[in-house]
Order: C-alpha cells, then structure tokens, then sequence
C-alpha cells in the first residue's frame, strides 16, 4: 500500500482534529478502563522506550490496537508469540527462535517500521505514526471517513470500516476505541505531559482573498463538519476565517476580526 508523506497541511489537520476532538461520554467508562490498564503496565513499556527510544505511550496505544495489550502475542499484528508472525508482516521477528518474549517482539515491530529512527515525538507526528502502524486504507481509498484506529469513540467517527483485509463497509462501526482518544485521555488525566501545540503558521492559514496553495485542502476540512459548506476555491477570505471561528474558536491570522 503506498504511504502518505507527513506534509505541513498533514501536520496541520492532525492538530486541528486533535483540538476540537470531542469524547463519546457514553464511551468514556471504556476509555478509562484502557488508560487504567496502560498505566498499570507502564513499567514494561518503558523497557521498550529505553531500547528504542519510543515514547512509552505511543508502544502502550499501538499494544492496545493491536492486541488489546495481549502480553502473548507481537506487538506487529497480535498474532501469537510461539510463532513467528503470520499475518502481515509475515515471518517476523526475522531472527531468533520461537517462542518469542513481547519484549523481544517489540523492539523488532518498531525497527521494522523504522520507528527507533524517529526523532519527532509531537502531537501531529505522533498521531501520523499511529495511523502509518495501522495503514493509510481510509486516507486513499474512503476519505469522507476519518480512520476509526485513531478517531473511533469521538464526534469525529461515525461509522464505515474494514472488516476484513481489504474489505469495506460503510454501515460497520468500529467497537474499539481510537488511538487518540485513549491518548488525549492519558493526557487529561496528567499520565503523560500536556501536548505543546504551537500555534498553526502556514501561509494559507492566513486570511487572504487570493489563491494561496493549499488552502483548498483547509476549506475541504472544514467542509467536514456540520453547518459548514465553503467554496473550495483555494481563498481562504471571511467565509473560510469564520468557518475557523466556528470549529476551533480562532480567526485566521490577519483577519482583523482576530
């Protein structure tokens, strides 16, 4: 499957969905189950941190997606350690001999993904990671739907998934809670340091009444929610700042209404 290269337009949605993310409270009770859990185990992910030198709470989320934090099975795609992985990726660990230790599984499931080599922990990095583990099916292929792997449990999900490689419906809703809810609620609850989000400042979050490059990309987001219908004309002028105002409370920069 081709990749999404992480871009500032990237950076900037995830940022934006991640601040105007709002919880299911009917969900919550779920959540804390899962944060309480996490928490419990923290002292073996940070075994993996120090190995890799990923952030313990991205290797407790990404355990929790795929193998509802199974300690019995990789860290890769929840296949049991006896064996060597046998759903995609196939074969891994590559080398040793099963039965395999998590621990051992671990560390080799996030050199697989390259993920030791990354040195951009931040929100919006963070989240791309999440959804680059799971893959990039919805972005590509279903792109009216946010990937429930790190949304499902907000407002931002409602239902389509996969219910089976390759295979979509768009009436299935996920039963499992979202990578980034479980973290915002790591967050809320003080479990991790609060996220330093700067403020946006790429040229087409500027208020502008001429074509700026990419600001097509932000009136389309902002076409997403409820109540908002702009011109995808890449001028992001009064209609695209106060559409801003709406969702996230802010004006574009330069708007003199800000």
């Amino acid at each position: 499957m081709s990749k999404i290269t992480y871009t500032n337009s990237l950076m900037n949605e995830y940022i934006q969905l991640y601040k105007s993310m709002e919880i299911k409270l009917d969900k919550l009770s779920v959540i804390e189950n899962h944060v309480d859990k996490i928490t419990q185990s923290k002292a073996r992910y940070l075994a993996i941190e120090k190995a890799t030198g990923v952030p313990w709470f991205f290797v407790a989320l990404v355990h929790t997606m795929e193998s509802g934090r199974n300690f019995n099975t990789h860290l890769h795609n929840g296949d049991p350690l006896t064996k060597r992985t046998r759903q995609v990726p196939k074969g891994r660990p590559a080398t040793g001999q099963p039965p395999f230790t998590w621990e051992e599984s671990a560390i080799d499931a996030l050199r697989f993904k390259n993920l030791h080599k990354e040195s951009d922990w931040s929100l919006p990095k963070t989240l791309y990671q999440l959804e680059n583990y799971n893959g990039w099916g919805y972005r590509l292929y279903h792109k009216h739907v946010f990937s429930p792997y790190l949304w499902s449990y907000s407002h931002h999900y409602r239902s389509g998934k996969y219910v089976a490689d390759g295979t979509w419906s768009n009436t299935a809703v996920s039963g499992q809670a979202g990578a980034a809810v479980i973290l915002r609620r790591l967050e809320q609850r003080n479990i991790i340091p609060a996220f330093q989000i700067d403020e946006l400042k790429e040229p087409f979050f500027r208020h502008n009444d001429k074509f700026v490059e990419r600001a097509e990309d932000l009136q389309r987001f902002l076409n997403t929610f409820p109540g908002i219908s702009l011109l995808v004309d890449g001028k992001p002028g009064n209609k695209t700042s106060e559409a801003c105002f709406k969702i996230f409370g802010n004006y574009l920069k330069g708007d003199s209404r800000a």
